[in-house]
């Protein structure tokens, strides 16, 4: 679950129904695990009650999951030489693995030359290509979206990026590469 996408209202609701649905259980089965009524189980996915951040956690861990806190992105604009203007996050962005190395199809938006390209992110060409892609065309959440931070330092030398831009996110990687 990325940065912004558990709001308040949203961690009785979506983030429940999300864990639930991900350990394949029923609203009855994840009630009984966390010895509740399936009735409550649904309120709270449904936003017509709000559970405690206790409750949150205690269905949570029925469900198999665990609550985590993580440090929010936020994102500065760079202005390029020729007016071209990137986003350069103040952290790297961590994606799950299955996110990291899986099948991506780029909006239009961002990859215009290549339309409906599947592009497989285990693959370190297709990772890189998609890398540059989304740095040079996309905005802060097509980075938090289809960049990993440890796999983007890993690959930062191979990386084929305007000079503006790669001086726009050198003191991040750099910091990195030097711990």
């Amino acid at each position: 679950m990325g940065a912004g996408e558990m709001g308040v209202e949203m961690a009785g609701s979506n983030v429940l129904e999300r864990a639930r649905r991900g350990a394949g259980l029923s609203q009855q089965e994840l009630a009984e695990r966390a010895r509740t009524s399936r009735t409550a189980v649904s309120a709270y996915e449904h936003g017509r009650k709000s559970p405690s951040l206790g409750t949150v956690e205690r269905l949570l861990a029925a469900s198999g999951y665990e609550l985590d806190v993580r440090p929010r992105l936020s994102f500065r604009a760079v202005t390029g030489r020729r007016g071209k203007r990137y986003a350069v996050p103040d952290r790297l962005p961590r994606l799950p693995v299955e996110q990291a190395l899986g099948m991506v199809r780029l909006p239009l938006r961002l990859n215009w030359s290549e339309p409906d390209r599947l592009y497989r992110l285990s693959d370190r060409r297709d990772r890189a290509r998609v890398y540059e892609i989304v740095l040079r065309e996309g905005d802060g959440a097509d980075i938090e979206r289809y960049v990993d931070g440890a796999l983007l330092v890993d690959q930062w030398m191979n990386l084929v990026l305007p000079a503006d831009l790669r001086t726009a996110w050198a003191p991040l990687i750099e910091r990195l590469l030097a711990a």
